[in-house]
């Protein structure tokens, strides 16, 4: 027989810790401690009594165990508690625990719905992943044994070294992370440690996926091997394991609870100033600048520039370096050079900078139903109005096909004058290659062409002084699916309030269509009208998904045996019948 997990949470002997009462503490070590300690105690002094607290009804009683989602073992002293912040408690040495819920009057069984029960379970401990997206949340079932799976965080760590015995307290070590933003994986800044006196640093808590850790430049300050007026030195940025720019660092793939050892060693080099004259500044105006080693775009080496002069200044080692400036502002522009430093102070040929370019967006609805209903505000320059109509229908904006670093290009939709304004305009768009990520908000976007490019499969090139416009064909006959879920026996309930699963349409490459979820009600059922025609893959997940790579034809291969491929034709309804998988295969 079980062993009893602790006090019940509702007994008027014993109140319960809710969340409420400690979620300002959890985070503290020495508190969250003592907490443990605290239930721990507790625990072992009912232990002899636990077969006289169990009451004669089992149906108002939830118990279960935490787990390490990896290994499988109990997790003991973990926090349990729910959504709602009214129930709380720890579990026991083997990972147990066991709530019992309130009664109602006679004949009314145990208080339902929003009016007190214990509907979802999720649980926490130092050492494993916080659940961010709510994939972990746990369907009570009174009378039943739950489960509760956590993930244990995933550690990089390692040790800066230098050549000589100089304290290394200072470097910067930063981690990038792959992550996928709007179906296509980018390399993104993560997180940024500083190493103290010995070197070491350390990232934690991270998810399993793909990482790349590098120093950031560090100039050399040491009073003692440093002249006033003579010669600088300093250690140029080094990508993890001793790559010199980030597109050839090496990939560290992380799994759950894996710890890695990172070790970079710097080099010590001689600096050069460098300078390169700016044209065509705003007399006012920031300017963000990006400094690439051979030309392979990446963060760690950075310049200044000096309003006051009109130049881009500071300090590089040897080596060949893009240079990229742009200014602030609506009136923005951007230019770039070439930059060679060669054992002697350089500078670089003169920056010219460009307006950024504007595109017309010319917009043609044919839709054939008028019943379609929407409204909104919006504010500009503190002037509130009714948001246009064809704003209301359609969004617009674009995505630098390069965009791992390419935070100088802009590009949006400018903002309308007033309620009558539906004029559409992309602004602030540096020269390029973009995406043109249009969604529609009624009907669906048939097409999208610029000149004799179809700006639905391939990218839009921007040239300085371009001012070939964008049309677009938007359209209402769209498809329709509707189906029925069906939940193998081994796959766990969704977390999504009573949903069964989530349903997501997935545009096969060179398809038309944009990604679509569609929530399963609790019977199993969905249904949606607005399905945008092309080639999709369909697939029901036990857990709602945030990270779909549908953009990335080889990272979707994981995906090729499941679901089903779906041809949706305008006016076309679908019927399926899908068997639901867990949310993390």
């Amino acid at each position: 027989m079980r062993s009893a997990a602790g006090p019940s949470v509702r007994p008027r002997s014993q109140p319960a810790l809710t969340l409420g009462a400690i979620k300002s503490l959890v985070f503290s070590l020495p508190v969250l401690l003592a907490l443990w300690s605290i239930s721990a105690s507790q625990a072992s002094a009912q232990s002899g009594s636990a077969q006289n607290l169990q009451p004669e009804n089992q149906s108002n009683i939830v118990r279960g165990t935490v787990i390490n989602s990896v290994t499988g073992q109990p997790i003991g002293r973990a926090l349990v508690y729910s959504p709602d912040n009214r129930y709380a408690m720890f579990t026991d040495s083997e990972g147990h625990f066991e709530f019992t819920l309130p009664q109602a009057a006679p004949g009314e069984g145990i208080i339902g719905g929003n009016d007190g029960s214990l509907t979802w379970l999720m649980a926490r401990k130092p050492g494993f992943l916080d659940d961010r997206n709510g994939r972990a949340q746990i369907r009570v079932s009174p009378g039943s044994d739950i489960t509760i799976p956590l993930t244990p965080e995933a550690l990089i760590k390692g040790r800066v070294s230098l050549p000589t015995d100089e304290p290394t307290r200072g470097i910067n070590v930063q981690l990038f992370s792959r992550q996928v933003q709007d179906g296509t994986p980018r390399w993104r800044p993560s997180n940024a440690a500083v190493a103290n006196s010995n070197g070491e640093f350390r990232f934690a808590e991270l998810q399993p996926g793909s990482y790349k850790v590098f120093t950031r430049e560090w100039m050399d300050n040491d009073p003692e091997g440093t002249v006033p007026g003579g010669q600088r030195y300093g250690f140029p940025p080094v990508y993890y394991p001793r790559a010199t720019d980030f597109a050839t660092a090496s990939t560290i793939q992380l799994t759950a609870g894996q710890i890695f050892e990172a070790d970079i060693s710097l080099v010590r080099q001689p600096y050069y100033p460098v300078k390169i004259p700016v044209t065509n500044a705003e007399q006012n105006g920031g300017m963000s600048i990006t400094v690439s080693p051979q030309g392979q775009r990446g963060p760690g080496y950075s310049l200044g520039y000096n309003r006051s002069k009109n130049v881009i200044d500071g300090q590089l080692p040897n080596g060949k370096y893009l240079v990229e400036a742009s200014s602030f502002g609506p009136n923005s522009a951007s230019g770039s050079v070439n930059l060679t430093v060669a054992g002697a102070p350089a500078e670089g040929p003169t920056l010219a900078l460009a307006r950024n370019n504007s595109i017309t967006v010319n917009v043609q609805e044919e839709f054939t139903s008028t019943n379609w209903q929407a409204h909104g505000t919006m504010s500009v320059g503190g002037k509130s109005f009714a948001m246009p109509k064809l704003r209301l229908d359609l969004d617009l904006r674009v995505e630098a096909v390069e965009d791992d670093f390419q935070q100088l290009r802009g590009g949006s939709l400018r903002p309308p004058t007033g309620t009558n304004d539906d004029l559409m305009v992309l602004e602030n768009l540096a020269p390029g290659r973009y995406w043109l990520r249009p969604h529609a908000q009624r009907g669906y976007v048939a097409s999208a062409t610029m000149g004799g490019t179809d700006l639905l499969h391939e990218p839009l090139v921007v040239v300085p002084g371009a001012s070939t416009p964008i049309d677009i064909t938007m359209r209402d006959d769209s498809a329709e699916i509707e189906g029925t879920l069906i939940r193998l026996p081994a796959t766990p309930i969704g977390s999504g309030g009573n949903s069964l699963g989530f349903i997501y349409c997935i545009p096969l490459p060179n398809s038309t269509g944009q990604l679509l979820g569609i929530t399963a009600s609790a019977d199993g059922k969905f249904d949606y009208q607005m399905v945008a025609p092309g080639v999709y893959r369909v697939i029901a997940f036990s857990a709602e998904q945030h990270d779909i790579p549908y953009r990335d034809p080889e990272a979707m291969k994981i995906y090729e045996q499941k679901g089903q491929v779906v041809h949706f034709e305008p006016g076309q309804k679908v019927s399926l019948q899908l068997q639901i998988i867990s949310g993390s295969e």
